[in-house]
């Protein structure tokens, strides 16, 4: 690894480059921020060679851009593309932000976002069950909500005019963007044609893996390729959990070298328990999701979490159900989105076929015959029993839109809880998972403001005046 030659003195800037591309994968002269391209150019080097050894990324740095090319070893449903306000992209968001980006590459070297909605209202006819039409306000927010995606990496800059008061009334708002075709070039990059893809298999690593033939007739993955998925897990998902990895893969979790190599690149750390690993952040800024963190909901899904923690440790308690996590259908996954791809698009003679037999098995769970791991069961009742002890008793410190929706306040909540991977959400209730333990005996400060009774007070003799602002 080049890391391992970079000075003691420097090794903590090599680190946070490496986060930086690693949590963002595109970087522009704006996005993140203004200081991190040029610390990614800085390392350019030594980040391109040790990214392709250790999770077989290729990285490609310009004057402009720095762009991560990533490799995905299963479908992430849990991983969508959100709003400036963490709204989730729904199916049309998704289409307007492709439309736009072709739009954007066809363009000249400024567009008003009336241009760029003509664009996409046409093109977006063509596409069944994809239209917009400016006249409708929900089309108008969605396809606004894609071109602020676009400007927050930089692909488009605002250099007059307001996309909100276009939303609001097209016939009176307006706005203009400059447009940065070095970003939208590095934006849609995608390592096959798309128009070749009968499947979105094509698109995963299972199918490129090199596979070999033992002395015994069955196939086994080159266990480098396996390292390299491994790497790859401790870096993506918030928890690797070895009940649900394969024999050769669980192996190459409990190595190690694998979690060590990840440390010495990013300055991330291992935290190892007998269910997997989970690397932690020092630094905080490396998850898309911090937590703890501040907010109403990220405050109660803490409080919830000790709750929660402190129940299923309880020994004087009554024993909970145990229950076995449910499986994620891979299979189920890439059928609906294998379903939705416009037919007519795709040449024929070029396309990529899968024989059944040579299609790659997607999925991380457990071998068959492996006895699946049991997790302690909440039902919905306790959950809303804990949210509601915890609003009595916290409440006043929430934000007023959360005191009086409990429900809302309840669903949010658990739905970041299980974003993390500390539980899982089930019909009924939800199942445990083992690092919510880390959270157990969270302790809660308020600070109270004693209320001033009258505006002007006669201060109390010897007793200095402190204003607080």
């Amino acid at each position: 690894m080049r890391n391992r030659a970079v000075s003691p003195l420097d090794l903590d800037s090599y680190q946070r480059a490496a986060r930086v591309i690693l949590s963002n994968h595109l970087v522009t002269q704006t996005y993140p921020d203004r200081l991190a391209l040029p610390l990614l150019r800085r390392w350019a080097t030594e980040l391109r060679d040790d990214l392709l050894e250790l999770f077989g990324y290729r990285l490609e740095v310009t004057e402009t851009t720095a762009r991560l090319f990533t490799v995905a070893d299963r479908l992430e449903p849990g991983a969508p593309a959100r709003t400036a306000n963490d709204r989730t992209f729904d199916r049309h968001r998704y289409a307007y932000l492709a439309l736009a980006l072709a739009a954007l590459g066809r363009a000249g070297n400024q567009i008003t976002l009336t241009e760029l909605a003509e664009h996409v209202a046409t093109e977006a006819g063509q596409v069944p069950g994809v239209a917009l039409s400016t006249e409708r306000a929900a089309d108008r927010d969605a396809f606004v909500d894609a071109v602020g995606w676009l400007a927050a990496r930089g692909a488009i800059v605002l250099a007059d005019g307001d996309a909100s008061g276009w939303a609001s009334n097209p016939d009176a708002g307006e706005a203009l963007y400059d447009i940065d075709r070095s970003v939208v070039v590095a934006l849609f990059r995608p390592p096959r044609a798309l128009q070749h893809l009968t499947s979105v298999r094509s698109l995963l690593a299972g199918e490129d893996a090199p596979v070999d033939e033992d002395i015994t007739g069955y196939r086994t993955t080159d266990p480098r390729e396996t390292a390299r998925r491994m790497r790859r897990a401790l870096v993506e998902r918030p928890v690797v959990y070895a009940d649900a990895l394969t024999d050769d893969e669980r192996l190459q979790l409990a190595l190690p070298r694998t979690a060590t190599d990840v440390e010495d690149l990013t300055g991330l750390v291992a935290e190892r328990r007998a269910e997997g690993i989970a690397m932690i952040d020092p630094s905080g800024r490396m998850s898309d999701v911090r937590f703890p963190s501040t907010g109403t909901i990220a405050q109660v899904a803490l409080l919830l979490a000790g709750e929660v923690a402190d129940r299923v440790l309880d020994l004087d308690a009554e024993p909970l159900p145990l229950r076995p996590l449910p499986t994620t259908d891979q299979a189920e996954l890439i059928e609906r989105l294998d379903s939705a791809i416009p037919r007519a698009g795709i040449f024929e003679e070029l396309a990529d076929t899968l024989a059944p037999a040579d299609r790659p098995d997607l999925s991380l769970d457990a071998e068959a015959e492996r006895e699946p791991a049991h997790y302690a069961l909440l039902d919905d009742h306790w959950i809303t029993a804990a949210v509601d002890e915890l609003v009595l008793r916290f409440g006043r410190t929430f934000a007023a839109q959360w005191q009086a929706d409990r429900k809302g306040l309840r669903r949010n909540a658990i739905a970041l809880l299980d974003r993390l991977q500390l539980i899982r959400i089930v019909d009924g209730g939800i199942l445990v998972l083992p690092p919510i333990a880390r959270f157990r005996g969270v302790v809660v400060n308020i600070r109270d403001r004693t209320a001033q009774s009258e505006l002007f007070h006669e201060p109390v003799p010897g007793q200095a005046e402190h204003l607080e602002k």
